[in-house]
């Protein structure tokens, strides 16, 4: 089954958001001050975003772990 994940670059705003899912839901702050997890209304992770993803540029790789909060 193929499934379709949609990834959008702002350059100007210098944002990245990648969904899993295109539906309703919301975005959360994670460990990371430049990530987002979008969930859906279950607590199911739907995607993320990435603030000011050039500044990422010359440093460590990001790595963050996004949980489900659907028990």
């Amino acid at each position: 089954m193929e499934k379709k994940i949609k990834i959008w670059y702002d350059k100007e705003g210098d944002y990245l958001e990648v969904l899993f899912e295109l539906r309703a839901g919301y975005f959360r702050e994670t460990e990371n001050d430049a990530v987002m997890e979008k969930l859906d209304e279950e607590g199911n992770i739907i995607g993320f975003s990435i603030l000011k993803v050039s500044a990422l540029k010359g440093q460590k790789p990001l790595s963050i772990s996004l949980k489900s909060h659907v028990s």
